[in-house]
């Protein structure tokens, strides 16, 4: 295996609800994102690269450790009225890269829980300027203002705010982050710094000075912004000539929030989006960028998944891994384009709470019978106010994403072999991590952390 020369400084760039084809390398025909464009130029792209859970903060908790969301008991989207959060016993990759002596902060949306126990500063980051769960989460929503309190921001441990101005969110994070890449060069010591922006999840905002920028409308404008952050990130590594030495990683936490219509992205030509196991909800864009380590330009169309970046990081930096299990695999060797064979016998179970929904292994994804919700037939959302879902019910159902990515065509009865051997592959990961629509409880689910009492 081909090893890279030192340890690098690494990025991690996680945006909230972006569309799978909402920038151009992956096809976008309204969006103009030409630093992101470049960065895959430059680097590596996955067309096959997906999330553990449509949804914010099981996305963010596999990220994070590895770990399939469901393991570590965090479902959902956590809120204000949560008394839970990450356990204290979960390896972040703050805690990671911090066992190797390198500075780390985190800039954005956390969403692991708000509460003092399960914020970063308490999970390995050195530093944190952001906001603890989604930014609509706030007296402003337009369905149930009575149902939130004002949103806090948060510097370090400390609130700081409420109900901050959210157009300069992309910007100020932006700034936080080439601030503390600078500082870490300055010292010379490695960094790895997390970028969550909250954006393009609604209520959309951008700064008074890309307004418009993008002549495609307020969303059009807020992925103009999340690419010019990207810009700014990658400038200033050049500037500080370290951009051979560090490896950028940009991604999203799950597909378009269909029902917002005008103010949400576009999965296109994925089924479905956020908050489904179709292809639109857990298939994202993902791209890596290492200037003279990665190759150039390359599309890696073999699947992988972010709870597979914790243990291809681990071994980047030569840090051990945690002493409890956890789901991803070291995908360096289809990082670098030594292989195309993943490390992963079926690539991914995607569960919807502790409801296991599809799996994948190979060209074939099998759906269990489940309940999901669509647009189809129904009015979308439009400048800030959403539609309403209907609720469809799947089959046993199998679709062949090599010739059917789009999902319309059920296979099952013309393969009823690769039914069983994915049904197989089911019932091992049920005996682990339970399936509430099988009555199996799972016997390798940890808890996540409850807040102390006073």
């Amino acid at each position: 295996m081909y090893e890279p020369p030192t340890p690098p400084n690494v990025i991690i760039m996680f945006v909230d609800d972006l569309g799978y084809s909402d920038i151009g390398v992956y096809g976008s025909p309204d969006y103009a994102t030409p630093n992101l464009n470049r960065m895959a130029a430059e680097g590596v792209h996955f067309t096959d690269f997906y999330v553990s859970q449509a949804v914010c903060s099981a996305s963010r908790a596999s990220l994070l450790t590895g770990s399939y969301a469901n393991r570590i008991g965090i479902h959902g989207a956590l809120g204000p009225g949560n008394s839970h959060g990450i356990h204290e016993d979960e390896v972040t990759l703050g805690e990671l890269f911090k066992t190797q002596g390198y500075a780390t902060a985190a800039y954005g949306k956390w969403h692991l829980g708000h509460h003092p126990q399960f914020l970063p500063m308490k999970h390995g980051f050195d530093d944190y300027y952001g906001i603890p769960y989604s930014n609509d989460m706030w007296p402003f929503h337009p369905e149930s203002p009575d149902s939130w309190g004002d949103l806090p921001t948060i510097e370090g441990d400390s609130i700081v705010g409420f109900n901050t101005d959210q157009s300069r969110f992309t910007t100020d994070f932006t700034l936080r982050s080439t601030e503390f890449i600078r500082t870490q060069a300055s010292a010379e010591r490695p960094f790895f710094l997390y970028i969550a922006h909250p954006m393009p999840h609604v209520p959309l905002f951008v700064s008074e000075e890309r307004l418009g920028a993008s002549g495609a409308g307020l969303y059009g404008d807020v992925i103009h912004e999340i690419d010019w952050s990207m810009g700014q990130i990658i400038q200033t590594l050049k500037e500080l000539e370290i951009d051979d030495h560090t490896l950028v990683l940009f991604a999203s936490d799950n597909g378009p929030w269909l029902s917002y219509g005008n103010h949400a992205g576009d999965a296109s030509p994925l089924r479905e989006g956020k908050g489904t196991a179709w292809e639109g909800g857990v298939r994202v864009p993902f791209i890596a960028r290492w200037p003279g380590t990665l190759p150039e330009g390359l599309a890696v169309t073999t699947p992988a998944m972010t709870i597979d970046l914790f243990p291809t990081l681990a071994h980047l930096i030569d840090a051990p891994l945690p002493e409890h299990p956890i789901d991803g695999q070291n995908i360096w060797p289809l990082l670098s384009g030594e292989t195309t064979l993943s490390p992963q016998k079926a690539y991914f179970f995607w569960y919807h709470q502790n409801e296991l929904h599809a799996v994948r292994s190979e060209r074939w994804k099998l759906y269990f019978p489940h309940r999901y919700r669509t647009m189809i037939g129904q009015a979308p959302g439009a400048d800030g106010i959403p539609g309403r879902y209907t609720h469809l019910n799947s089959g046993l159902e199998l679709y062949d994403l090599v010739t059917d990515v789009q999902e319309t065509q059920d296979v099952s009865e013309n393969h009823p072999e690769v039914v069983e051997q994915l049904s197989v592959l089911a019932d091992s990961i049920r005996e682990v991590l339970g399936d509430r629509l099988h009555s199996v409880e799972g016997t390798q689910i940890r808890q996540p952390g409850q807040i102390q009492p006073r």
